[in-house]
């Protein structure tokens, strides 16, 4: 059974974007993750940046992000 990740700051469920980005900006080995919303006052952007760099990471093929 896999369990469904959540927010280390909110306990929000994640979806796999938000794993995803956390790892490519963090680390890919990373244990605990965040929503947009906590992951942008984080890093000190906005959750628009981070949809941007989803986009882009995609566009790019990154296969964190199939």
């Amino acid at each position: 059974m896999v369990r469904k990740k959540l927010c280390c700051e909110c306990g929000k469920p994640l979806s796999k974007d938000e794993v995803a980005l956390t790892r490519k900006l963090t680390d890919v080995d990373a244990k605990e993750f965040y929503c947009l919303d906590c992951f942008a006052e984080y890093i000190g952007c906005t959750i628009d940046d981070l949809k941007i760099k989803i986009g882009e990471f995609k566009e790019q093929g990154c296969t964190l992000f199939l």
